[in-house]
């Protein structure tokens, strides 16, 4: 059975960190062949959000406001083990609802990767850069503001 957490990284287990990790680096190194450095301090300021079945993470992303701008969280590192499911969708939904319950009217920003741009949009993120490179894969700057 499908369950959903939502930890501080110092709730996290080790079993579950090591999923999330393992998941990401799944998908985004190995899968899409992008060496990049995944971990980057953030995970520690992050509210981790995910669902595990049978031990396993099947979806995950994390948040954490920006210091620097009050009012503005991130949202990233969104991925799921499984397509069409509708785990994205879900942790998509759980994620953003964690972001109100916190500040209820903030900015949310991501940087999508472009073939990304239309799932986000069905949350209500327009995009608000040009496309760029970054971690070898092109990706764009969106934005939600939260009523």
């Amino acid at each position: 059975m499908m369950q959903l957490r939502i930890k501080t990284f110092d709730e996290l287990t080790t079993r579950e960190l090591y999923e999330l990790l393992r998941l990401r680096a799944e998908i985004f190194v190995v899968e899409q062949n992008c060496v990049y450095q995944d971990l980057d301090y953030i995970d520690y300021d992050s509210v981790h959000v995910f669902f595990e079945e049978g031990g396993k993470v099947c979806a995950c992303l994390r948040v954490y406001q920006k210091e620097s701008e009050p009012g503005v969280w991130k949202l990233g590192r969104v991925v799921t083990r499984e397509h069409r499911r509708g785990l994205g969708s879900a942790i998509m939904t759980e994620g953003l609802r964690v972001v109100r319950e916190k500040e209820p009217r903030a900015t949310v920003r991501i940087e999508s990767q472009c073939q990304a741009q239309g799932f986000y949009e069905k949350f209500g993120f327009h995009t608000c850069s040009e496309p760029f490179i970054m971690d070898e894969l092109p990706h764009v700057k969106m934005e939600l503001t939260l009523s």
